[in-house]
């Protein structure tokens, strides 16, 4: 099977050919672009699997480009920043990115990320590809899609896994390391932070209000659990 096609949306020249040639020697193939604007444009062209993108761009920064390819693309984006604050990489996942990097990073810890991404599962045995129906909510593996009131919701890979995760065994309570580890998969070394993002990103799609949830449980001190309160 051919390689997936790893899009890299950085502004600095150095740093960008530089994770192009980690990439390329671990086999992926690799497309650039150096701002916000031929980012979009390539990424429309070449429906990449996944994007790097550096939060800092000229002109159209990483956030809005982040947001505008959520309008078109399902691919995972991992978004590289120089801002240590944890308030930018939270805007950043809520976004719409995936996953996030610190600069300074290591090239190899971009590319074990990035390989890490590639194998969370995406493909359901035909056992688990039984549609899921929860009051108005539809969720259905083989088409990897969501309906809410019979009208489409698009979410992002890792939404639409956690929902799945959560919708498969209702009334059980998953802690963020037991999502961390189905979701994301056992080899992730990120913190678990992005649950809660993640979460309330997916609650935002659902219109389900984290004080009267209708899908979404929190446990306080546990984690979260799909289905009604008993």
């Amino acid at each position: 099977m051919p390689m997936p096609t790893v899009l890299i949306v950085e502004d600095e020249t150095r740093l960008r050919e530089l994770v192009q040639r980690y990439l390329t020697q671990a086999g992926f193939r690799v497309a650039q672009a150096a701002d916000g604007q031929s980012a979009l444009a390539r990424a429309r062209d070449l429906q990449p699997d996944l994007i790097i993108l550096d939060l800092m761009l000229p002109e159209l920064d990483g956030l809005a480009v982040c947001r505008q390819l959520r309008t078109f693309s399902h691919a995972y984006i991992l978004m590289l920043t120089a801002k240590a604050e944890e308030i930018d990489r939270v805007i950043g996942l809520e976004a719409g990115a995936d996953d996030y990097l610190v600069k300074p990073f290591s090239p190899r810890e971009l590319v074990a990320r990035v390989q890490a991404m590639f194998r969370r599962p995406r493909h359901l045995s035909s056992d688990e590809a039984q549609r899921i129906r929860y009051g108005p909510l539809v969720i259905d593996p083989a088409a990897h899609a969501v309906w809410l009131d019979g009208t489409p919701i698009a979410l992002t890979h890792l939404e639409y896994s956690l929902l799945f995760v959560l919708s498969t065994a209702p009334g059980r309570v998953f802690s963020r390391a037991q999502l961390l580890d189905r979701v994301w998969g056992n080899d992730y070394f990120g913190d678990d932070h992005v649950v809660e993002v993640h979460i309330a990103n997916l609650r935002k799609k659902l219109g389900d209000d984290p004080g009267r949830p209708r899908f979404i449980f929190t446990v306080r001190g546990v984690g979260y659990r799909f289905g009604e309160r008993p």
